[in-house]
């Protein structure tokens, strides 16, 4: 089997994927790339206008061919969208592709996060915090059948990065 040289990274917006890229780039001495940024710097929009402007089935479409463009990087942990994983073959693309983490949260602190977050995110935007919570807790669990498919599952909300790059490190 050849080595791993791409680590994705998936689950549920608020989950901290971004950041936990960037720690663990960091660790293990790779590059990070975040799908999000990649395809705001290919179609020359932000997501959250994308989806405004457009659809969310193009933005998915669009979204799933700038996701399998990371098959060329190596050395690279992947920060992907909180529905990338949910979409066409994306789970099982990244599962033959590196090493899929998620990145589980608990649909309450994930709501939170949200609420409070600077980061505009378009499937919640213009909700109450009702509206949110309702949202969020029957979102999380339509995704957890794709996020589960990972093959390592770490809790986001108290991170052990240490065990985290550890248990990758084993997988490599």
């Amino acid at each position: 089997m050849k080595a791993v040289n791409r680590i994705y990274l998936v689950g549920y917006m608020g989950a901290g994927k971004t950041t936990t890229a960037r720690r663990l780039a960091h660790r293990l001495g790779w590059e990070v790339v975040d799908t999000d940024a990649l395809f705001e710097e290919k179609y020359k929009i932000s997501v959250n206008d994308f989806f405004n402007k457009y659809d969310e089935p193009l933005y998915r479409k669009l979204e799933s061919a700038v996701l399998k463009e990371t098959e060329t990087l190596e050395n690279v942990v992947v920060s992907t969208g909180g529905g990338t994983a949910c979409y066409f073959d994306n789970m099982d693309w990244m599962n033959s592709h590196g090493l899929t983490v998620f990145m589980r949260i608990s649909p309450e602190a994930a709501l939170d996060r949200v609420i409070h977050s600077r980061h505009k995110r378009p499937l919640v935007e213009g909700k109450s915090e009702a509206e949110l919570a309702e949202f969020v807790n029957k979102h999380y669990a339509s995704r957890m059948p794709f996020y589960e498919q990972a093959r390592i599952t770490v809790k986001s909300e108290d991170l052990d990065l240490e065990g985290l790059t550890n248990m990758i490190k084993e997988n490599l």
